[in-house]
């Protein structure tokens, strides 16, 4: 669904929703397919993320536009909502931008109040984007991705 279709059936309200389950360990389907190997979600995409009142609202961008399509299969609102179960109350919204090869989320019920009517130390969000970077995706086995070079640990090592 690209940006402006509006929200799908999962994300249909911000309504309080059931928790979820913790997100699996191997890959963001808990089900490897022949062929696939999995990677941290960060090997793939960039993402930001910031707080709209109790809603917090992720941006998801590929590294390599050959990474989108992959990007769009793996994060599915059902496998966003998994793993930041821990944080989110509500649904969860997926938006597609294919134009940037990018994909925006926004988690509702989020942020326990949002700004100053928050008691977490996360209040506005803003560590989100990193969470959802943690999450395993099975890519396909002959997809090229190298290894980010990250400003703390591996560049340290340069």
């Amino acid at each position: 669904r690209s940006i402006g279709e509006g929200p799908a059936t999962l994300g249909a309200s911000c309504a309080p929703s059931p928790p979820l389950p913790p997100p699996p360990l191997k890959s963001s389907s808990g089900h490897r397919k022949t062929g696939t190997k999995v990677l941290p979600l960060v090997w793939l995409a960039y993402a930001r993320s910031g707080d709209k009142g109790d809603s917090a609202n992720i941006g998801v961008i590929a590294r390599r536009p050959e990474y989108y399509p992959v990007l769009c299969a793996a994060l599915t609102e059902e496998t966003v909502a998994k793993h930041m179960a821990h944080q989110v109350g509500g649904a969860v919204m997926r938006y597609l931008l294919p134009g940037m090869k990018a994909l925006n989320f926004v988690l509702c019920q989020a942020l326990g109040g949002g700004g100053l009517g928050s008691s977490r130390v996360d209040r506005q969000g803003k560590a989100y984007a990193q969470v959802l970077l943690t999450m395993p995706v099975e890519v396909p086995a002959d997809l090229s991705v190298p290894r980010p070079v990250h400003a703390i640990g591996e560049a340290a090592k340069l």
